[in-house]
């Protein structure tokens, strides 16, 4: 029994729709297809990363691994909190120009409002 396409449709279509599916369903399990190999690829690389990234010697320097108190460790402690205060200066200056802004909004929308209010009492007053 041969299988009769809808007027209209190529073959490429006719061949993307199996077993009567409509061209939407199709391009649906394409995509899904797709990214099931997609994760494939990613859950490789990500196991292959583990292996050989993961041996016990790549985890520590020989200073920090095991070392006691010294100038280096101290450094860089310092080193962090430095890198610390500088992210939490940024965030700050993020966050006070936001704040500069919203108050210039409501500054600009409170005289707005003032000469719309003070139009409108000199328009009562002349009629």
């Amino acid at each position: 029994m041969t299988r009769l396409r809808p007027s209209g449709a190529s073959a490429r279509q006719a061949r993307l729709r199996p077993f009567g599916a409509s061209a939407r369903q199709a391009l649906r399990l394409a995509s899904l297809a797709q990214g099931r190999l997609r994760l494939g690829f990613v859950a490789a690389c990500t196991a292959a990363f583990i292996i050989t990234g993961g041996a016990s010697t790549v985890l520590a320097c020989p200073v920090c691994f095991g070392a006691e108190e010294t100038a280096m460790v101290d450094g860089t402690k310092l080193g962090i909190l430095v890198m610390l205060a500088v992210t939490f200066a940024v965030q700050g200056g993020f966050v006070g120009f936001f704040l500069y802004l919203r108050r210039r909004a409501k500054r600009m929308a409170e005289l707005e409002l003032d000469a719309e209010w003070s139009k409108l009492q000199r328009a009562s007053r002349t009629s």
